[in-house]
């Protein structure tokens, strides 16, 4: 392919950047809090830093298993709104609603079942002075607490993903800063015990959290309901839970089973890529969460990118604008890449920087700066995945998107990470390198599937779903 079949009209990209932007923003402004909460729970101490950062590795498979049940039915979203039709976004909607329901009621069962198991998955002793019983009771605490914000996280990710596949990407922008501004205040107020509040520590942190969420997911269900007449598909959606037989079973077929599972696998297996590394020390735990706090604040770029390249390269397919696609996901490819090697050359340039803000040891920043100056150079790659992904995904091809990302995590990520971590004398810093750099692998699988063209196609057809 020649370079300049590589770039296309600003009008194509500006149309992605529509979707890209706000969520880029919105991301930017959540994960920079994000960091900035890290921060705060690690001037509290290592061990309460260790087991928030254990929590949210657990509770990142439920975020990624409703990312996947949304997923699947978002695929039809974007490709109904593109070719009209509203009724079968409504019903496709009300699939959502019930979906993640059911998500967070099994989420929640498991969570309190075994919640306490799972956390001590990840507590090996160390030699660095950090206490593993201190640091699981700060898990469990902060677990307790964090079970309150599964709904509203689940319902506010429904109605945002919807507006989003339907081109409106502002409120849940707005939403998210709302979200952001309350947890970062209420962090401050309830962490150290300002003024008239209680120190909390790790409680108050998981309280603010829980507290933003309903505030977020408030804002979305209200701006949207209050919309009704620039939004169709809104009007009777809770007059009932009928879905059409066939669209149910080709959501559930084409986009709810294979994706909720990937979704799952995937998360399930960056969970326990996280727990190869913690073999060798409750130390790397807290390098990790340090280093993945600052890479998610640089992430966003590519990773919002990939919202626009769904929502653009889906609502093309819709309206069977099949050469439009084929020629605009190469370009959007190429895009990605460029974001990432500047975006990735800024974070490398930091790389040592952020991890002297924690209040914790030498070790621990070092390792952190290490980890953060590798996921900064290999950028790239996963930017280019990540859009390669949603192109597959878009044209309904879930499960080479589960070959494509679930196998490939357990089927050479977590044995490679598992075996180097356990069976050699390899220091940690070049056990991740060699881990993160088989991603490389999938690149080449990925770039191939997308020039073969398989993902091309309409999955919602000409006749109405409705």
């Amino acid at each position: 392919m020649k370079i300049k079949e590589l770039i296309g009209p600003w009008s194509f990209y500006r149309r992605t950047l529509m979707i890209a932007v706000p969520v880029m923003v919105q991301n930017l402004i959540t994960n920079f809090v994000a960091l900035i909460d890290n921060i705060m729970v690690g001037q509290v101490g290592t061990e309460q830093m260790s087991g928030v950062a254990i929590v949210n590795q657990i509770l990142f498979v439920f975020n990624l298993a409703v990312f996947g049940s949304l997923s699947g039915a978002g695929i039809f979203c974007a490709q109904l709104f593109g070719k009209r039709d509203y009724e079968g976004v409504r019903s496709t909607f009300r699939f959502k609603l019930l979906t993640v329901f059911g998500i967070v009621a099994l989420g929640t069962g498991i969570l309190l079942v075994f919640g306490e198991d799972l956390i001590r998955m990840y507590l090996h002793d160390t030699e660095k002075g950090i206490d593993p019983e201190l640091t699981f009771q700060c898990a469990k605490d902060y677990m307790r607490i964090m079970l309150v914000g599964l709904l509203p996280f689940a319902l506010e990710s429904a109605y945002s993903g919807t507006l989003r596949e339907g081109g409106i990407a502002l409120p849940p922008m707005i939403a998210g800063i709302a979200a952001v501004i309350t947890n970062t205040l209420l962090n401050y107020l309830l962490i150290f015990g300002i003024g008239i509040f209680p120190e909390l520590g790790v409680r108050g942190a998981a309280y603010a959290t829980v507290i933003s969420r309903f505030v977020q997911a408030a804002i979305v269900i209200v701006w949207t309901h209050a919309n009704k007449s620039k939004l169709p598909y809104m009007e009777g959606l809770y007059r009932s839970f009928k879905i059409p037989s066939e669209l149910a079973k080709r959501i559930t077929i084409k986009g709810l089973i294979p994706l909720t599972a990937n979704e799952c696998c995937w998360a399930a297996g960056v969970a326990m890529l996280a727990q190869c590394y913690s073999y060798r020390g409750i130390d790397v735990v807290a390098a990790q969460n340090i280093a993945s706090t600052t890479v998610n604040l640089f992430n966003v770029m590519f990773i919002a990118f990939g919202s626009g390249v769904s929502v653009v390269i889906g609502q093309l397919l819709g309206a069977n604008d099949l050469e439009g696609a084929k020629k605009g996901a190469p370009r959007l490819l190429a895009f990605a890449a460029a974001i990432c090697i500047v975006v990735g050359t800024v974070m490398a340039s930091l790389s040592g920087l952020f991890p002297q803000a924690y209040k914790t040891t030498d070790d621990v920043r070092e390792l952190a700066s290490a980890f953060i100056f590798i996921s900064a150079v290999l950028m790239p790659v996963h930017g280019i995945l990540h859009s390669s992904y949603f192109i597959l995904r878009s044209g309904g091809k879930t499960l080479i998107t589960f070959l494509f990302d679930s196998c490939f995590s357990w089927g050479v990520s977590v044995p490679l990470a598992y075996c180097l971590s356990r069976f050699t004398s390899l220091d940690i810093v070049t056990i991740y390198l060699a881990v993160q750099s088989a991603e490389a692998i999938k690149l080449v699988i990925g770039l191939i599937l997308i020039k073969k063209g398989v993902w091309l196609s309409n999955i919602v057809g000409d006749k109405k779903l409705s």
